[in-house]
């Protein structure tokens, strides 16, 4: 599994939930709504510690990350996430992915 994140979403977190360098973010799956990957789970954010992440990227000096845990959500696919400007919104891109999980870190 890859994970890419791009600038424009790097400076939504900045601006709208407060992140800095040296924080860590974690991408996780929820049991609520719906995603391309999954039935009845959608992907959720949150500030939190890594335990035992199996993907990372470092961006800005800010850490993004998918643990162990939740890798299953991902049905094999990346995830690149985009910043949709004219909707204001986070844009999770699912990419059925060639490789097994790496750190591309």
């Amino acid at each position: 599994m890859e994970l890419k994140i791009s600038k424009q979403v790097v400076h939504w977190f900045k601006d709208e939930i407060g992140v800095k360098e040296g924080d860590e973010i974690r991408f996780y799956a929820q049991f609520y709504g719906s995603s391309p990957v999954q039935n009845m789970y959608s992907l959720a954010f949150s500030k939190d510690n890594p335990i035992d992440k199996v993907v990372s990227t470092e961006v800005d000096g800010i850490e993004f990350f998918v643990e162990e845990s939740d890798l299953w959500f991902f049905d094999g696919h990346d995830l690149h996430v985009e910043y949709d400007e004219q909707e204001d919104f986070l844009d999770y891109k699912y990419i059925k992915s060639n490789s097994g999980a790496k750190n591309t870190r």
